[in-house]
């Protein structure tokens, strides 16, 4: 995971967003990943829990430490 913003993570910010929205919902993880990150977690349960669960992690991070690189203006 870079230590920086990434140009992926400018790309996924609403994703992280609604990811934040709805973990504050309590939503299950299962539903979060098949509406946000458009991933069956029937067909596909390990990848499911896995993307939900990194993005989940990096949208967290992105709120207490990745804005502070933007804020900064320090390149990514």
């Amino acid at each position: 995971m870079s230590s920086v913003p990434t140009v992926y993570d400018e790309a996924c910010r609403l994703t992280y967003v609604q990811l934040l929205d709805a973990s504050a919902d309590g939503a299950d993880w299962r539903e979060v990943a098949q509406s946000v990150l458009h991933i069956d977690p029937i067909r596909e349960p390990e990848r499911a829990f896995r993307a939900w669960a990194t993005h989940l992690a990096r949208a967290r991070w992105m709120t207490t430490n990745g804005i502070r690189h933007l804020a900064d203006g320090a390149p990514h």
